[in-house]
């Protein structure tokens, strides 16, 4: 019988991250300031972790995962299989072969929870007791705050208004970890009480999240911020995902055509391809690589310019795909997908034309129907943010179907749905 899925020991666990800038096209263009005000760039060593700011600026190839974080790695589920999607390509009747990473079997039910270990790890190894953070769907917020239990540092996070109001249940998931957990814009901050003062139910953005979670880590010097998202270290520990699958893979015995997932800031997405992009840029492999998005924030569909990641102006300039730092975007229940800016890394590539993009439509209705039809053929719930990989995969396997061809499907399965079901009734009218 052929395998339904793949998995690893904890032996065969990575013991190194992936980092792509040594092989990128160009160089990425660096943090730079505005014209006019305070250095942003000087402040970065401020409010970010030192180790992780390390990191982000290294051109090593591979940066060795510490020992005690990978036996942390694996109390958290990894490594995490890679599955056939058998059922699915029959219901679909497509020659192509589908398979999909769960990322949702996490102690919090999504990949989040890989880089929230390692920054957590770090920043106790530095001496803060407490992180700070901004959320949008909820899965960092839930990441952090469980990498912070863990970790024995104390935890507040800045949760974008507009979900904060719906997912309860979530919040309450954040609050058993210990995690203090403010709907935003809040008054706590000043770049929050700006806008709130204005209206108390504003539904708040990712950028606000992060100005409020950056501001209150700069007022308390045992406390650093974390951040879920976007830079090269976040994504760099997420590619744990990538290295667990092209092991995976190679016990298959086959490898992919086309690798997908979706997108909002990019780590899922990034820790998920870029070590096949690795192999495209240095061995000359051949993969299609698509960001699923949505109409609300296609991000990498907008301008390639410098641009600021929150929303009070406090990070530095990045280099990347953006709507613009206060541009302003209607609630979605994929709220995970509904930033502004698209990680530099990922901007790169896409400038390059290694990444291609599909965004779908604001009432979500297509998506999460197809997300149903996965769930009734495959048994499991996938968090909103994923019906858009699904939906997306969904799409290519039906061209090949179309087509009569046999290409090999990788999906990103980031985390379950589980907390999600509201979204899901409202949206499918159940």
């Amino acid at each position: 019988m052929e395998p339904r899925y793949v998995n690893l020991t904890p032996d065969e666990l990575p013991e190194r991250w992936y980092n792509i800038l040594p092989d990128l096209p160009e160089p990425l263009p660096p943090p730079r300031d505005p014209e006019e005000g305070e250095s942003r760039v000087a402040k970065l060593n401020k409010f970010l972790i030192g180790e992780c700011l390390k990191q982000e600026m290294s051109q090593e190839r591979w940066i060795e995962i510490p020992e005690e974080l990978r036996d942390i790695y694996i109390l958290a589920g990894r490594p995490r299989p890679l599955f056939r999607a058998r059922n699915l390509e029959k219901a679909l009747d497509t020659p192509a072969h589908l398979y999909y990473k769960a990322e949702f079997y996490s102690p919090t039910g999504s990949h989040k929870v890989n880089t929230a270990l390692a920054q957590c790890y770090y920043a106790k190894k530095e001496g803060y007791e407490r992180v700070t953070t901004e959320t949008g769907a909820g899965q960092w917020g839930t990441a952090l705050a469980y990498g912070a239990s863990l970790l024995g540092l104390k935890c507040t996070i800045f949760w974008v208004r507009a979900v904060y109001s719906w997912k309860t249940d979530r919040r309450t998931f954040m609050e058993m970890l210990g995690a203090e957990v403010n709907a935003s814009p809040s008054p706590k901050t000043k770049a929050g009480k700006a806008l709130y003062d204005k209206d108390p139910n504003h539904p708040g953005s990712l950028a606000i999240a992060i100005s409020e979670g950056i501001e209150d880590a700069l007022s308390d010097d045992k406390a650093i911020y974390c951040l879920g998202s976007v830079l090269n270290h976040v994504l760099m520990h997420q590619t744990i995902i990538g290295l667990e699958t092209q092991k995976q893979f190679e016990k298959f015995g086959e490898y992919p055509d086309i690798m997908i997932s979706c997108l909002g800031g990019g780590s899922n997405f990034g820790g998920f391809v870029l070590p096949f992009v690795g192999e495209v840029l240095r061995d000359e492999k051949k993969i299609r690589f698509i960001a699923a998005q949505s109409r609300v924030a296609p991000n990498l569909q907008g301008e390639y310019r410098f641009d600021f990641a929150d929303h009070a102006e406090q990070t530095p300039l990045l280099k990347m795909y953006t709507l613009g730092h206060q541009f302003q975007m209607d609630p979605i229940k994929a709220d995970g997908l509904r930033y502004h800016g698209a990680a530099p890394i990922i901007s790169l590539l896409r400038h390059h034309g290694y990444i291609e993009t599909v965004a779908y439509p604001p009432d979500e209705k297509y998506v999460f129907e197809q997300a149903r039809l996965f769930m009734q053929t495959e048994g499991y719930l996938p968090a909103p943010e994923s019906a858009y990989s699904i939906a997306c995969a969904i799409d290519e396997a039906l061209k090949c179907r179309d087509r009569g061809e046999k290409k090999v499907i990788a999906f990103n399965i980031s985390g379950h749905g589980f907390l999600d079901i509201p979204g899901y009734r409202e949206v499918l009218k159940l």
